[in-house]
């Protein structure tokens, strides 16, 4: 009697086991049944400016800018979705998780448009906290705050505060940044013209602690930093503001470059570019590893391109493998379609 209750009881644990963890896979928005995504890898909207991040239940997450059709221009992006995936091949779209209405000390232009750029998304003791850009006044181009909302979930559930992160200058405080060091320290880096800033975070993560400073030893810094570590080397990756037309006719601009540092703070020393301009006037980009590859975020226009509607304000999150030299430099990014 003891052999079949079991082989019942295992059974029906197998039973259980497979519908908890079809129950936890959400339908798929891309599935390319492939060893890499397609690019760009989300085709049922218009997204930009991915942040990448590896959290604790071992998925992959995209917190990505929405460009919105038709075409308007950067000032009319109004929303983020998030983006999820535990093998690099299927997507989940855990929908929209922000947008400008949702910012009470937001502004809005006098066209009606908004401004929601490039965001990133940190974790601490069981809160995620999402940081986005945003004008705070009609003034848009001088009145932009770093904005939080916080939420218990990755892709949910996000309540934005009352005031933007305190303790940073009022001179266009654009493309957050957050970098969590391996004792828990948290850094907060922003920049854009030409200049990129840093600072530590204090532990309640919605504030500066201590004096902010200038990123010295970048090398033609536009915008996009970005921070991440390797083998105990601190990597400080940006767009550049490169500029000039290609042979077919279509405008190319921001590379990727990077400098590295033996501290989160730098001094930094420029190293060089990671990937050339793609068919988009501008790009930002993330690095990061997931189960033992590193991988380089950005976006190109391919998607709208290929909608017949080709525009720089209407672009796609992409995706490549990137890899590492021997001495810690980074080999050229390989774009694929």
């Amino acid at each position: 009697m003891k052999k079949p209750l079991y082989s019942f009881l295992f059974f029906s644990l197998l039973i259980v086991a497979a519908s908890c963890k079809n129950q936890s896979k959400p339908e798929p928005v891309a599935d390319t049944s492939g060893t890499m995504p397609q690019n760009p890898f989300i085709t049922h909207m218009y997204t930009a400016d991915p942040s990448a991040r590896v959290w604790e239940d071992g998925w992959l997450y995209v917190y990505a800018s929405h460009d919105m059709a038709p075409a308007r221009g950067y000032d009319f992006m109004d929303k983020y979705h998030v983006f999820s995936t535990d093998d690099m091949i299927y997507w989940v779209d855990h929908g929209q998780i922000l947008e400008a209405k949702d910012v009470p000390w937001g502004g809005v232009l006098p066209n009606g448009g908004t401004f929601m750029w490039v965001p990133d998304c940190a974790y601490k003791e069981g809160k995620y906290y999402f940081y986005f850009p945003h004008p705070s006044g009609p003034e848009w181009n001088n009145s932009w705050k770093i904005g939080i909302a916080v939420s218990d979930e990755p892709a949910s559930g996000f309540v934005c505060l009352d005031h933007w992160l305190p303790g940073l200058p009022d001179d266009g405080e654009i493309d957050p940044c957050i970098f969590v060091d391996n004792d828990g320290q948290a850094y907060f880096y922003y920049g854009g013209g030409g200049t990129c800033y840093g600072a530590r975070l204090k532990d309640s993560m919605i504030g500066i602690d201590g004096e902010l400073q200038r990123m010295e030893g970048l090398e033609d810094f536009h915008e996009a930093a970005w921070v991440h570590k390797r083998e105990g080397i601190y990597y400080l990756s940006y767009s550049d503001n490169h500029d000039e037309n290609r042979n077919d006719g279509v405008a190319g601009d921001n590379r990727m470059r990077y400098a590295i540092s033996d501290h989160p703070l730098g001094p930094w020393e420029h190293k060089g570019i990671y990937m050339e301009y793609t068919n988009s006037y501008t790009n930002h980009g993330s690095i990061v590893e997931y189960k033992g590859q590193w991988y380089a975020f950005y976006y190109n226009s391919a998607l709208s391109e290929a909608n017949g509607e080709f525009s720089d304000w209407l672009r796609s999150v992409c995706v490549d493998k990137l890899y590492y030299n021997e001495d810690g430099t980074i080999q050229l990014v390989e774009q694929t379609r």
